[in-house]
């Protein structure tokens, strides 16, 4: 009788682990989930849209920015991107952009952050990761930073890469690749016939600038520790270009 008392006793009681197991089961697996967190919504103006499947919800001001999330702007609407690294990140009208992969050297840089521009005007600003980490792509180009101020344009059949400061290496996805060192240098990447070139000028037919309303120079950035998030839905103090 005691011997049966006791065995019942050792189930019961590795039953209540079990159930305790499978309790905790649920809070570690979102552990991961809320380690993803890469940057914020710093400025939203209008329809920003954070892409899941088919469906897409609202991103507000102070929104976290999660590893491979999409996110979209409507027509006539903005929106600029603070990474964890203080790397700034603004989008036009009508733009779509992937955070593909993100590796974090320590709370405030990256070993490797990859962006998928799909469409849409953008502007990129370094921030304290290794210049290295970087790596930007559109659906024609890659894009290497070398502490660095881009404007990019992605298009189904063209992408144009402007640098406003710093230096960055554009290639093609077949590894024809040109230099960019001078303010203004600019990679214009083309597809025509299935045939893909890239051709350098100084004379770009494009800027950031004119996507956002802004006179002719940088965006200013935000330090990601210090982004105070402004949603007033029109942006009149121009957050969104540095004005």
């Amino acid at each position: 009788m005691t011997a049966s008392i006791v065995r019942w006793e050792m189930i019961s009681r590795h039953y209540i682990l079990l159930v305790l197991a499978i309790s905790v089961l649920p809070l570690v697996a979102s552990a991961p989930a809320r380690a993803q967190r890469v940057g914020e919504a710093a400025v939203v103006k209008n329809q920003v849209i954070r892409v899941t499947g088919s469906s897409g919800t609202q991103i507000n001001v102070g929104d976290a920015l999660l590893r491979n999330e999409t996110v979209r702007t409507g027509a006539d609407s903005a929106a600029r991107l603070v990474m964890i690294d203080s790397t700034n990140l603004s989008l036009g009208p009508s733009a779509s952009l992937t955070l593909d992969r993100t590796v974090f050297n320590d709370e405030h840089s990256y070993r490797e952050i990859s962006i998928r521009l799909t469409t849409g005007a953008f502007r990129f600003v370094t921030g304290h990761s290794d210049k290295n980490a970087y790596k930007i792509t559109t659906g024609l180009a890659v894009i290497g930073v070398r502490g660095t101020t881009l404007d990019i344009r992605s298009q189904w059949l063209k992408s144009i890469v402007v640098l406003q400061d710093g230096a960055s290496q554009v290639c093609t996805l077949s590894h024809q690749c040109t230099m960019l060192t001078q303010p203004g240098d600019t990679a214009v990447i083309s597809s025509f016939n299935g045939k893909v070139t890239i051709q350098k000028t100084n004379n770009p037919p494009w800027t950031f600038a004119k996507t956002c309303g802004a006179a002719a120079g940088l965006c200013s950035t935000t330090q990601f520790a210090d982004a105070t998030p402004v949603d007033d839905g029109s942006d009149p103090t121009g957050m969104l270009c540095g004005r």
